[in-house]
Formats: C-alpha cells, sequence, structure tokens
C-alpha cells in the first residue's frame, strides 16, 4: 500500500510565533497562505504543516499521489483503494471517502494511542 507524502499536521495558538521557531530550526516556507492561518513548512525532506484554528490535536498526514515536494507521482494508490484494503483488515475509519467519486478525496482514522492519521489525496 502506497500512503504518498509524509507530514506532520500541527495545531498552533499562534501562526506567527511558530512558523518563526520553526524558522529558526532550519525549515523555509514552501506553501500555504499565512493570512489564513495555514503554512506548509519543509527542512530536507521533513515537511510540517501549521495550523492555526482549524483543528484540535496534532495529525499524522499522508498524501497519495504526491511526492515529499508535493509533485505528482505517476504510480499511486486511490485512496479509496487505500480505504477498501484498511477495511478488509477490520480497521475501523471515522470519515470514509466517497466510493462513487474520482479525484481529491480523505479518509481518516485514529491509531490505538489515539493519534489521528489523514489520508488525504488532493488529485
Amino acid at each position: 500500500m502506497k500512503l504518498g507524502a509524509f507530514s506532520i499536521s500541527l495545531a498552533v495558538k499562534d501562526i506567527h510565533k511558530s512558523k518563526a521557531f520553526y524558522e529558526k530550526l532550519g525549515f523555509s516556507y514552501k506553501g500555504g497562505n499565512i493570512d489564513q492561518n495555514w503554512v506548509i513548512l519543509k527542512n530536507e525532506t521533513a515537511v510540517i504543516g501549521l495550523f492555526q484554528g482549524m483543528f484540535e490535536g496534532n495529525i499524522m498526514t499522508f498524501n497519495p499521489g504526491w511526492d515529499g515536494d508535493a509533485q505528482n507521482i505517476e504510480e499511486f494508490d486511490d485512496v479509496r483503494a487505500i480505504q477498501e484494503h484498511l477495511k478488509s483488515l477490520g480497521i475501523e475509519l471515522s470519515k470514509e471517502a466517497d466510493t462513487s467519486t474520482e479525484g481529491p478525496e480523505h479518509i481518516t482514522l485514529t491509531d490505538p494511542d489515539g493519534n489521528n492519521i489523514l489520508i488525504d489525496q488532493h488529485r
């Protein structure tokens, strides 16, 4: 199963302070809109998203169809196929993808320790 690019999505209290902090750690701006309270930062292969007021708690994020630079990759597992595979293994999803659609869609699940996982396909 190919989950795609990995990043951590951090729920932050002050996006400007958080962005400045991570820039001191060597991260640089990759995308997003700070005026909309979200930015994507990168340091080599490490990618983090900072999100203010959009969700509670941090989320592990996977993007099927993208590499670590948010570039399309040729072959990838569609989120709907990933969903069916996970369900066949008895994994409960908190949000399922609409299997009657194609293209962008997402699923969410929680690991046994309460960590949230987002599998978010943008293409």
